[in-house]
């Protein structure tokens, strides 16, 4: 009865369209099907071979990536008796798609040390080319029953000999530990970051170190070094006294302005207007510091996200807020920790901007309501990363110890921010898939992104020499040690 229950089950999931069903006659399977069987290494792995006869041995198959770029990264294989190498991993369905997907002209996949196919042939391979394994034959199952068992649970979940070493040792610490372990881990990324802040503030000056470093946030990972330039020329944008001024050189000394006035929407052109009637005064004088727009990268950016917008806010910041009085006079008034954020947010917001308010870049179409240029969940990010950081470094030196417990006491009471995918993979990888509720505040986060900065990035997939195992035994079995705490 049990046989004929499942049949039922697996053929409704079919005809509805939960799972795709291939037959072995079908020329291939989904792309997505192939990326699980690779994670999952649903392989004859004994028999696994490169196009010109090469032995692959696969100790880690890497980590799966949403985010552009090789589809696995991180990977430890072994060629033949060649010693383990580190790289990135691409699959594909054929062999022709490394050259017709461009990824031989994209140096984001120079690091590919193994193209994944399901089916080729020999062919002329250029030496820049990374060595070819094929699939179709060495499944350990038949197509047809991989492609039903794409659609289950033990498909969508982690593999467990993918998580780390320290993800065992980790488990046996309570809740109440494994807090207390982030939370010194998260201090030590406190005062790195401070420590930044101070060792530029010492050669710039500590208002200019705080644009740096607000100027790198609002780049977000893909744009931090263009945004870094930007905030070192502003002795250039920073002299006009109107928004409008200081938004258009911004724009111009960005490189993404656009040239081209002939616009459909009056609101766009109005505003492109006035800010090249702005720009046209100064950009011969500025020509040698615009950036050339080939640093930027704009492509796969949330709308929210775009430079831009950026940029817009940091001229209001500058001009309309003051950003450097407003975060100190924050610093000093009594907050509840329910009122962090808010407060935060409110004093970093800008009220209203005629264009921006209404836009998410200069091409856009009038949004449909009004969108704030800072939204509350990036406003974590800024506290921890820069607000926080730079507010404790200056009562340190200042041997304000007040207001240095005071900032302290809110950085470890902040609010957990936004999720992201180097938590994601974070939790699965050392936390053994444990929920967002793992992290309760944003110092847990912090802390466990610190642990990963400071051994995950210094070892490999396998965790070849990573002493955090034993560290966390350690830390398990007697009150953390203040050396241990110096190593974190």
């Amino acid at each position: 009865m049990l046989g004929a229950l499942d049949n039922f089950y697996a053929h409704w999931r079919v005809q509805s369209g939960v799972v795709p069903f291939l037959r072995e006659d079908e020329v291939s399977p989904p792309e997505r099907l192939l990326q699980s069987i690779w994670q999952h290494q649903r392989l004859l792995r004994d028999q696994l071979q490169t196009l010109d006869g090469v032995a692959v041995r696969v100790l880690h198959p890497g980590f799966h990536s949403l985010e552009g770029g090789p589809d696995f990264r991180g990977a430890v294989l072994q060629f033949g008796d060649a010693n383990a190498t580190t790289g990135d991993i691409e699959v594909d369905l054929r062999a022709s798609g490394w050259r017709a997907h461009r990824h031989d002209r994209n140096p984001a996949f120079a690091k590919v040390i193994l193209h994944v196919i399901w089916e080729g042939e020999l062919r002329n391979q250029s030496i820049a080319e990374p060595p070819v394994l094929i699939l179709h034959g060495v499944l350990d199952a038949p197509l047809g029953e991989l492609s039903l068992w794409l659609g289950g649970e033990t498909a969508q979940i982690f593999p467990e000999e993918l998580r780390g070493k320290c993800c065992a040792p980790l488990r046996h610490l309570s809740a109440a530990r494994l807090l207390d372990l982030l939370h010194q881990a998260a201090h030590v990324r406190l005062r790195n970051k401070a420590a930044q802040f101070q060792a530029r503030a010492h050669q710039v000056g500590w208002e200019q170190a705080l644009w740096e470093g607000l100027f790198r946030a609002l780049g977000y990972k893909h744009n931090i070094w263009p945004m870094q330039r930007l905030a070192e020329l502003r002795e250039l944008w920073a002299e006009p006294a109107e928004v409008l001024a200081t938004q258009a050189r911004l724009l111009g000394l960005s490189g993404l302005l656009p040239a081209d006035l002939t616009r459909s929407r009056s609101g766009i052109d109005n505003y492109l207007r006035r800010v090249w009637d702005q720009w046209w005064r100064d950009r011969d004088a500025l020509s040698g510091n615009i950036l050339p727009r080939m640093v930027w990268r704009l492509h796969g950016l949330r709308p929210a996200n775009h430079p831009h917008r950026r940029l817009a806010l940091a001229a209001n910041w500058a001009v309309t807020i003051k950003i450097n009085a407003a975060l100190e006079s924050w610093c000093t008034r009594e907050l509840t920790d329910r009122e962090l954020a808010a407060s935060l947010h409110q004093t970093m917001q800008v009220v209203d901007d005629t264009f921006w308010s209404w836009h998410w870049t200069l091409n856009s179409a009038r949004l449909g309501r009004e969108q704030p240029l800072l939204g509350a969940t990036r406003v974590t990010d800024l506290a921890v990363n820069v607000v926080l950081p730079w507010l404790w470094i200056r009562a340190v030196e200042g041997r304000n110890e007040s207001i240095q417990r005071r900032l302290e006491h809110r950085y470890f009471h902040w609010p957990a921010g936004q999720d992201n995918s180097v938590l994601r993979l974070a939790r699965e990888r050392l936390l053994g898939g444990a929920s967002k509720r793992a992290l309760p505040d944003a110092a847990a986060q912090q802390g466990l992104i610190q642990i990963i900065r400071d051994f995950c990035d210094h070892s490999n997939a396998i965790c070849d020499r990573c002493k955090l195992p034993e560290m966390i035994n350690e830390f398990a079995s007697a009150e953390f040690k203040p050396e241990l705490r110096q190593q974190l």
